[in-house]
């Protein structure tokens, strides 16, 4: 199928918003925050889960994410000299980890883009948690490079990879990453990641009415009975440039009641606290888990908002912290970092940061509060990862 003919104007606008400075607070002595690993949020929420991107570019032009109307080849990209090195990426994240995160994920654009991203991966898989534990590495791609860089991943301390791959048919594949680029290329890559013993991989299709949607099926028998966990996510708001509407959104009981019309399921419990898919697995004859056929996850970020357990912090490309994925604004820490602050005063500013955290866009949705004031643009997911 192809997209919706309905036109759209998909506005030309700032991808990178100006960085908010560091609260004042965390420097006075009777305010600095120490990390113990057991910070909270203005809810409750433990910070346990860090999400860095490491490149604002990316060799797919997906409609849902960097429609190639507004990434073009004049797209303003940020200059190497404004990316966070690889040492103050480290650095950043072990404040992080002190903080209590305890899985750091890699994301873009598309992380495999980043020229030597495996030497990051080595830095980063020196981290221990508080519990000195090795921390959970995984890296999120588009799968297209992955074929060729599985094993020099998996030798430099990437634990796992998610693959966004939302669909099997070629002519559909192609049309949705818009570059042409062939589905088998994404299911090499696949099958090398889980060679090189990156796994447990998870399969990402975010899905689109109209688009992708009657590749659900297809995708449920292919990896059924495999190590892979295919993730169904409904297609989100995240920034402007996508043309989003509800209307194209399939709900994930929508989709769940697609995949029960041809497989029994039962629900299973999350596996981690702060996890965004349901998980149901695929039934055997007496109704019970059938562990060798496996389980699928749907994340209902539109329909179902789970920002009451989310646990997630993101550092862009450039170094700005994001307390969530529909953020208007985040925290400068590059500048930090380049004008000699120590890690006291980092763990001091993030402390500061998540304490006062009260982010619930989801729940919000639709609501005057959640889109904020007129004219305020939410961040792109290209900007800041999924």
């Amino acid at each position: 199928m192809t997209e919706h003919a309905t036109p759209r104007v998909l506005p030309l606008l700032q991808q990178r918003p100006g960085g908010l400075p560091a609260p004042k607070a965390a420097f006075l002595d009777g305010s600095r925050m120490t990390a113990c690993g057991l910070l909270s949020d203005g809810r409750g929420r433990s910070l346990r889960d860090l999400r860095i991107s490491v490149t604002d570019r990316c060799n797919f032009r997906c409609s849902y994410c960097m429609p190639k109307e507004i990434f073009d080849h004049t797209h303003p990209y940020l200059a190497h000299a404004d990316l966070l090195s690889f040492e103050e990426i480290t650095r950043i994240a072990g404040v992080f980890v002190s903080h209590g995160v305890q899985k750091i994920r890699l994301t873009g654009g598309e992380p495999l883009l980043r020229k030597d991203i495996e030497r990051l991966i080595e830095q980063l898989s020196t981290l221990r948690t508080t519990e000195d534990r090795p921390l959970d590495l995984t890296l999120t791609t588009n799968g297209s490079l992955l074929a060729r860089k599985a094993r020099a991943l998996k030798a430099a301390g990437l634990q796992r990879v998610t693959v966004s791959l939302d669909g099997l048919d070629d002519a559909v594949f192609r049309s949705m990453n818009d570059v042409n680029f062939p589905v088998r290329d994404v299911l090499g890559g696949i099958d090398a990641a889980h060679a090189a013993g990156l796994g447990p991989i998870k399969i990402n299709m975010v899905v689109k009415r109209g688009v992708n949607d009657q590749q659900i099926l297809p995708m449920v028998r292919r990896f059924k009975g495999s190590p892979m966990v295919l993730r169904f996510i409904e297609y989100m708001d995240v920034g402007v440039t996508n043309g989003w509407r509800m209307d194209e959104v399939v709900p994930s009981q929508q989709v769940l009641e697609t995949i029960q019309s041809q497989f029994a399921l039962v629900k299973l419990a999350p596996r981690t606290p702060g996890e965004t898919a349901q998980r149901w697995g695929f039934a055997n004859t007496q109704g019970e888990h059938d562990a060798q056929a496996g389980e699928i996850g749907l994340i209902s970020s539109v329909t179902q908002a789970f920002c009451g357990t989310c646990n997630r912090a993101r550092l862009s490309t450039e170094g700005r912290l994001f307390l969530c994925l529909f953020a208007e604004q985040g925290w400068d820490l590059r500048s930090l970092v380049r004008a000699g602050a120590s890690d006291a005063d980092l763990a001091s500013v993030i402390g500061h940061i998540w304490s006062g955290r009260t982010d619930r866009y989801s729940e919000l949705r639709g609501t005057t509060s959640a889109h904020g004031a007129p004219g305020v643009r939410r961040v792109e997911m290209s900007y800041i990862g999924g």
